[in-house]
């Protein structure tokens, strides 16, 4: 698991950050080539095949280029970090191991971005379209028009306006990278759920499924959970009192 919770956390957080610049950008300029640009890229994140992306990227930063280390979560000459957290970079920080660190960044860098870039076309296109339903909202034009700068507009508005679906579609795709990575993790040799899963299968292990079902199903029910409290912080009117 947390070999899986450190590649699915990374994965979602760079999701989440390229997204929301890609969606309100689309969403402001709605109708011109920035949205259609944008559009269209995020078009072809959601019908590339994650497996073959996964396949493209090794055999180019890694075979072809030499800019991204080979697959495991490590090098075969940097030793593990004591065991705190199951998450080798936090781990090497919390030991004060830098090149541990530096080696553990690396071997994550290029798996999290394959998983990022499928997860960013769904996240940028649903970004946009909570956008734009907020951009029509009275209190968005009443602060426009008071003359506040755009970005304080943006991020103290819009942004938080639009939060609470945002918040229940990262979520799901948070629940989708922790359960969804048994093809990359297998073409990167991660040692994860993932791979966990696809060895069980192929050796008809029944205990070690109904596990991963298990667990699977438990990380989507904390998820919801942890989406429904966040609901209380972001928005005052949805909370119990």
């Amino acid at each position: 698991m947390p070999a899986t919770i450190e590649i699915a956390i990374g994965a979602i957080i760079l999701s989440l950050a390229v997204s929301v610049v890609l969606g309100t950008l689309a969403a402001y300029r709605r109708g011109l080539v920035t949205d259609q640009v944008i559009r269209i890229v995020t078009l072809i994140g959601l019908s590339v095949p994650t497996f073959w992306l996964a396949l493209v990227s090794f055999y180019v930063f890694f075979l072809e280029l030499r800019i991204a280390p080979g697959s495991g979560r490590i090098s075969p000459s940097i030793t593990p970090p004591p065991r705190i957290t199951g998450l080798y970079t936090v781990d090497y920080l919390i030991n004060g191991d830098g090149v541990g660190f530096a080696d553990a960044l690396a071997h994550l860098a290029l798996p999290v971005m394959v998983l990022s870039l499928v997860t960013i076309g769904l996240l940028t296109r649903f970004i946009r379209t909570s956008v734009l339903e907020v951009l029509g909202s009275d209190y968005v034009r009443a602060a426009r028009a008071k003359g506040l700068p755009a970005m304080r507009v943006i991020l103290d508005y819009v942004l938080r306006g639009a939060s609470l679906p945002i918040l229940t579609v990262v979520g799901v795709a948070f629940g989708s990278l922790l359960s969804g990575t048994v093809l990359v993790e297998s073409v990167f040799a991660w040692p994860g759920l993932g791979t966990y899963a696809y060895n069980s299968a192929a050796n008809l292990d029944l205990p070690g499924i109904m596990g991963v079902g298990l667990v699977v199903g438990f990380i989507y029910l904390l998820i919801n959970f942890v989406v429904d409290l966040l609901y209380g912080v972001l928005d005052p009117r949805v909370r119990i009192a």
